[in-house]
């Protein structure tokens, strides 16, 4: 599938940046359809079906929290949101409430069509999590919870696999530490984060090159994480 078969939905109040990033993502082959507010965005989203969309959160007539709701109710389309908001409790906000990406104000247009390119590729892949995982030069399939690295198996605990698990069915973009916490530990753990860390930490040691400077489990401070996955 081209670009050019993509469709995107900008969602942004100020006519001068729906203008660049029109111009940004046409340029790149997209097809881009825009809102400058919260209801004609719901709108234009039903309408359209777009297969990514940008949305700010600053809108004039409802917050762009609300527009993020409103999708989530009909569509699994991946959202993120541009925002000048750089406070966490904002971008947690916004991830909890469905965006699967955040990109703060001013960004760099490389940045946004690599963030663009990685919510398409995992809607194009149904959300389905990818049955085998390459980091370099180990293997992960997660149907078989084996791993084979240069040295032979790698052991996974139970923990440790349903935390990849999870980071890999959003891999690409950010998973917060409440959604990880509910997936991986269930309601009553959410607030355990010295022990998500913990894990976070032993999974490095397995599946990084170097630990102390990850490049496949990504933290996203404040936030959650990220997991980067070869192609």
């Amino acid at each position: 599938m081209t670009d050019a078969m993509f469709r995107i939905l900008i969602v942004e109040d100020d006519v001068d940046l729906r203008s660049v990033l029109r111009a940004l993502l046409e340029a790149e082959g997209y097809r881009v359809v825009e809102a400058g507010t919260a209801e004609r965005a719901l709108i234009e989203a039903r309408g359209h079906k777009p297969d990514a969309v940008l949305v700010d959160l600053g809108l004039p007539d409802r917050d762009g929290q609300a527009v993020i709701r409103g999708i989530r109710e009909f569509s699994p389309v991946p959202i993120i949101v541009l925002s000048a908001r750089t406070m966490e409790s904002d971008k947690v906000l916004a991830l909890d409430g469905g965006a699967d990406d955040y990109v703060t104000k001013p960004f760099s247009s490389t940045e946004l069509l690599a963030r663009v390119r990685a919510g398409i590729r995992r809607s194009v892949r149904s959300a389905e999590r990818p049955e085998t995982l390459r980091f370099g030069r180990l293997t992960v399939n997660l149907g078989t919870r084996e791993a084979v690295g240069t040295s032979g198996a790698v052991h996974f605990t139970p923990v440790e696999f349903r935390l990849l698990t999870c980071l890999a069915r959003g891999h690409g973009l950010i998973v917060t530490q409440d959604q990880i916490m509910r997936e991986v530990w269930g309601p009553d753990r959410v607030t355990d984060t010295r022990g998500l860390r913990s894990y976070v930490k032993m999974l490095r040691e397995k599946i990084e090159a170097d630990p102390a400077r990850p490049r496949i489990l990504v933290t996203e401070p404040g936030v959650g994480y990220r997991l980067v996955i070869d192609p």
